[in-house]
């Protein structure tokens, strides 16, 4: 069985798009998407009509949720320029995509946790700002009752893979189309990937085990940074450009 794994395109059409050739040049036909599809300063309807073309098995991300559970004066300023871009058809359709599920019976599929989609899961923010990755008792915790030895997780952005001590496996992907980010939850801090790359996965299990491959595409990122300093993302644009984000803006 081989699969790739996308997630967090924030609406970078042209990152996905890079990603999505690039998994078929490896021969892969199934793709499982772990959300935040559409949400930035970006081209929303576009990247969620190549998703629906594509006919990726999804989940719900925190950034699709807010589209569809709250009106555009109450989201937040990734959320409401992307809502209007969208037709009613995009709204619909991610009303029927579940927050979580289970791949071909083997493999489980989540945004962020099983249990909330706002919570890290494999990295940790200290009070001063510091992300760190968690303690392998805090991710086997939040696994308890998943009985499914490989489990898909993202919202962070940062790929990463943990074994946990019963031999399950939790991958995290990286971000298709936003390498960097800030958030103030729960303490403010920086996430950074350090390239502007696109980012996917490819799983396969072989010889009774699972195994990851972590994959970096590149694409014109100069392209998509171009859309996000013109609609007032200075950090965002910063972190296309570069995979890092200047304190002073874009760099």
């Amino acid at each position: 069985m081989r699969f790739a794994a996308i997630a967090d395109v924030h609406g970078n059409y042209l990152a996905l798009e890079a990603v999505i050739a690039d998994i078929r040049a490896h021969g892969i036909d199934e793709i499982v998407n772990l959300g935040d599809m559409a949400s930035g300063a970006l081209d929303a309807r576009r990247t969620l009509d190549t998703l629906m073309a594509v006919d990726a098995v999804n989940v719900l991300g925190n950034h699709d949720r807010y589209l569809i559970d709250r009106s555009p004066e109450k989201m937040g300023s990734w959320d409401r320029p992307a809502h209007a871009q969208l037709k009613a058809r995009h709204p619909d359709r991610l009303r029927a995509v579940p927050a979580t599920r289970v791949f071909r019976e083997k493999i489980f599929l989540c945004h962020a946790t099983p249990a909330n989609d706002e919570v890290y899961w494999l990295e940790t923010v200290l009070p001063d700002g510091t992300v760190r990755m968690s303690s392998l008792e805090a991710i086997e915790s939040a696994a308890d009752g998943i009985t499914e030895r490989l489990i898909l997780c993202v919202h962070t952005h940062i790929a990463r893979a943990v074994q946990l001590r019963d031999g399950r496996l939790i991958v995290n992907p990286g971000s298709v189309g936003c390498p960097g980010y800030r958030d103030i939850h729960p303490f403010p801090h920086a996430m950074e990937a350090g390239t502007p790359d696109a980012r996917y996965a490819i799983l396969e299990f072989a010889d009774g085990a699972w195994r990851v491959t972590f994959h970096h595409v590149p694409y014109d990122h100069d392209a998509m940074a171009a859309p996000a300093r013109r609609n007032g993302q200075p950090e965002l644009a910063s972190a296309l450009a570069t995979g890092w984000i200047d304190p002073a803006g874009e760099k």
